[in-house]
């Protein structure tokens, strides 16, 4: 690391020269001329003298979060870039003093402290390939690192009892739709000792900075039940992570709200609005938010930039707003949007490829409100009292007493992942496995009073006298060890209140602990759980074979187990035919009752008796609705994500494709000949076991028609011969379906016996897909080896010894699971001891 002084290009030369300095409106990037600048910025920096901020380079990829660690399937792939400086302007002189500089490195997010004598930031030394938090003194001296570990640690803010809050890898989790590594809320003292996670969430937390009233604020991205796209909103806790509640925006999609500070002398903030998923670095519009009439009104957020290249605002007031965009430094006009350039970056940081980030003031500020803890370490449970179930949005048809249950079910964060679709653990669902923990009551009252385990993702479903799904959270909730925190209803009005707590009849015993189901799974596998099912109920006639109860393939309707591509056959069908309603990837929230899980299931009314007399078990039918409640998963193992698929994804990217294999370009020049004359339009058939026919791999309509000839069901890769590719079109006197008809519409089939050479190359396509398939192994098959990388993080995790060898050592990769997902479970702390201090 080398520190000088160096003299940036600096637009604004002198305050005493304000008057003189070009602007440019918010409107164009044109610089005018305009002599009469509003005066709020003539004295938003009357009193400041410098300001700090950091250079580097933007992360590799357009996605907000991705500008540290590494990809999750090439560990020597940064996703941030290198050369990085912690950089004092002096805005009188225009000198800029590089407190760090480091080449190799990376430096983000200063923090001026409130005395405004030292600065606390992120650092990552050009010779690691992580991030810790730091502190020098304001003239570079007394360079002192506060955090370390093979983590990342960044986003800090000093809290005003000196501790620091800040975002950190430490949470051994891997974004659900993505290749990153995922950074969520932690806090320590203020020399980096006692470091602890205060947030359970499964996908990034951003941005931490104390409101007035020391209340936390930040940003949590979030999609249980929802689009994994659309929410990403502000939120509030306190410095302890506890009462965690949204701030705003938690019910409108499409928008990332980031990089969140109080406008001083107000109850308003501004804002980063990142549009759509969010753009590199939070690049946004600069957006200033009043709050005083609900999380929810929309109207309620004010643009004060029509530009989206914004990052980082710090507003002196709502009038003047500092912030960077990309090169440079500006200073807004918070009422028309002008802009002042403050700094622009120098011809060779321009060449490093280095932009401008987080610019703060150099001044004293007052301490924000101290809020106390309120959690209890030794504990691992805390509580939540819920007010009244019926009290919420979107409740009509629900009567009191309609609600007599309360299932808790657990999201499961990922211990690695490889591209941004759901790929394969569902087929354009959840996008995460989930646990079931089991059931609470809830009294005639609707009031529930339960005690739940501490620092996990949790969330609620009300279940009717059936157990059947009334009403879904399509949120999480989190509870810090030894909280008692409350909720007033299901999908309450965040701006009403309801009765006093006192009065509900919850509260007239202890704490419900939760009910587990002894005879079922908490984590579901379809091959394991639900196709033993359908195989007793249902395969005699929704299978290939002609049977005395009806078949084969009745209504078109296919629940055999035998391997596609990348499902089986009986999951992809139940899916495409919604059969289950799996509350599917959708930006949307707050549905009416019974529209998700199982109480919108048909599955669960066709095996009352109702449907030809098909009968299932009590607990056939527990099994199903708490499979489809839990998201309605395919594997019930992470093990299996990004392998024992034909035409899988890594990074959104179609690998292991067959479309070079000479049996596979045999098979489409049949294909092309025979067929085409009926299969156009919707009706084309894949001409790959990879061919998805330009259908999106994570959201699409389950109505398209080009499903029913999808890859997916067309292809069987257990018992080639059974692949409807050949069945089809071959006669029933050989065996096959016989239902395929020539242009007139005539019976016309095409394959008359199996000796036909064309049928024998379509046979191969599919023998020669079958045989990659028994190589790679799927999850549910026999000798199945998950990816090295996900041995490599169940390692570096502790959760696999560091001796263990994939290919020679045993390994269940369901115990597996479950050991990665305990070894993140909360444990108690001795109050005398620190959890987790620094090296």
């Amino acid at each position: 690391m080398s520190v000088r002084l160096m003299t940036g290009t600096v637009v604004l030369g002198a305050l005493l020269a304000l008057s003189s300095l070009s602007t440019v409106t918010a409107q164009t990037p044109e610089a005018t001329r305009d002599t009469k600048l509003p005066a709020a910025l003539d004295g938003a920096l009357a009193n400041v003298k410098e300001i700090v901020f950091a250079l580097r380079q933007p992360g590799k990829d357009g996605h907000w979060y991705a500008n540290f660690s590494h990809y999750s399937y090439e560990e020597d792939k940064p996703a941030y870039g290198n050369g990085g400086k912690l950089c004092r302007l002096d805005l009188a002189t225009g000198k800029v003093q590089a407190l760090v500089d480091d080449p190799a490195g990376g430096v983000r997010d200063p923090v001026v402290h409130y005395d405004g004598g030292k600065i606390l930031f992120s650092y990552r030394k050009g010779d690691s390939k992580h991030y810790h938090l730091y502190e020098i003194d304001l003239d570079g001296g007394n360079l002192r690192q506060l955090t370390d570990g093979p983590f990342d640690d960044f986003e800090p803010a000093y809290l005003p009892d000196d501790r620091i809050v800040f975002v950190s890898s430490r949470c051994n989790r891997w974004v659900n739709c993505w290749v990153t590594r995922v950074a969520v809320l932690h806090r320590c003292d203020a020399d980096g000792n006692n470091i602890h996670a205060i947030s359970a969430n499964l996908e990034h937390d951003n941005t931490p900075w104390p409101l007035p009233d020391g209340r936390v604020l930040y940003q949590r991205w979030e999609y249980v039940d929802r689009s994994q796209v659309d929410y990403h909103h502000l939120w509030t806790a306190n410095p302890d992570g506890t009462k965690q509640m949204v701030y705003y925006g938690n019910m409108h999609p499409g928008i990332v709200m980031i990089d969140a500070k109080p406008i001083p002398d107000s109850n308003k903030v501004v804002a980063i609005f990142s549009p759509g998923h969010g753009q590199r670095e939070h690049d946004g519009r600069i957006t200033i938010v009043d709050p005083q009439r609900g999380p929810d009104d929309q109207g309620s957020a004010r643009h004060v930039t029509k530009e989206a290249n914004y990052r980082d605002p710090w507003a002196f007031s709502e009038d003047a707003i500092m912030a960077a965009q990309g090169q440079r430094i500006a200073l807004l006009d918070g009422a028309q949007g002008r802009t002042r350039e403050l700094y622009h970056v120098t011809p060779a940081e321009a060449a490093a490829g280095l932009e401008c980030h987080e610019p703060r003031p150099v001044i004293r500020r007052a301490r924000e409100r101290v809020i106390s803890d309120h959690t209890d370490r030794g504990q691992k449970t805390g509580k939540v009292v819920l007010v009244d179930v019926y009290n919420g949005r979107s409740m009509t048809g629900i009567q009191r007493g309609d609600v007599k249950k309360l299932l808790v079910l657990e999201s499961l964060p990922k211990p690695i992942n490889f591209t941004g679709g759901m790929d394969p653990l569902t087929y354009g669902g959840s996008f995460t496995l989930e646990r079931v923990l089991g059931t609470v009551p809830v009294e005639p009252d609707g009031s529930a009073f339960v005690e739940l385990p501490a620092m996990r993702s949790l969330f609620f479903v009300a279940l009717d006298k059936d157990e059947l799904a009334v009403k879904r959270m399509q949120s999480f909730l989190t509870v810090l060890p030894g909280e008692v925190t409350s909720c007033a209803g299901c999908h309450e009005k965040r701006t009403e209140t309801t009765q006093c707590a006192h009065d509900l009849q919850a509260l007239a015993r202890p704490a419900s602990r939760i009910e587990p189901y002894e005879d079922c799974p908490d984590v579901f596998d379809f091959p394991r759980d639900i196709q033993p099912i359908l195989n007793r109920l249902c395969v005699d006639c929704h299978g290939y074979e002609k049977t005395d109860k009806g078949g084969p393939y009745a209504g078109q309707v296919l629940l055999e187990g035998d391997r596609g591509p990348m499902f089986s056959h009986a999951y992809f069908t139940m899916t495409v035919r919604q059969l289950f309603n799996d509350n599917r990837n959708q930006p949307q929230s707050n549905y009416a009752p019974r529209a998700l899980g199982s109480g919108a299931s048909r599955i669960l009314t066709m095996l009352d008796g109702s449907h030809h007399n098909v009968q299932a078990t009590e607990h056939e039918r527990r099994m199903l609705r708490l499979w489809i409640d839990v998201g309605a998963p395919y594997p019930g193992t992470y093990a299996a994500l990004g392998c024992g698929s034909i035409g899988g994804y890594v990074q959104n990217q179609l690998v292991n494709t067959d479309d070079q294999w000479p049996t596979t370009k045999a098979g489409a020049e049949v294909m092309e000949r025979r067929c085409t004359a009926c299969h156009q339009n919707n009706l084309t058939l894949p001409r790959s076991l990879a061919d998805e026919r330009d259908i999106s791999f994570w959201r699409f309509d389950v109505n398209d028609p080009r499903l029913q000839l999808s890859r997916h069901i067309v292809f069987n890769l257990s018992r080639p011969e059974q692949s409807l590719l050949l069945l089809a079109p071959l006669a029933k006197e050989s065996g096959g379906f016989g239902i395929c008809h020539g242009e007139q519409g005539a019976q016309a089939n095409l394959f008359s016996d199996k000796k036909d050479p064309d049928y024998e190359k379509l046979l191969a396509m599919v023998a020669a897909g079958k045989a990659n398939l028994d190589e790679i192994k799927r999850f549910d098959m026999p000798d199945f080896q998950p990816r090295t990388e996900y041995v490599r993080e169940m390692k570096q995790y502790g959760v696999l010894p560091g001796s263990f060898e994939l290919g020679k050592s045993p390994l269940d990769v369901y115990a597996t699971d479950q050991a990665y997902w305990r070894s993140l479970w909360c444990q108690p702390v001795n109050p005398n001891k620190t959890q987790e201090t620094k090296p």
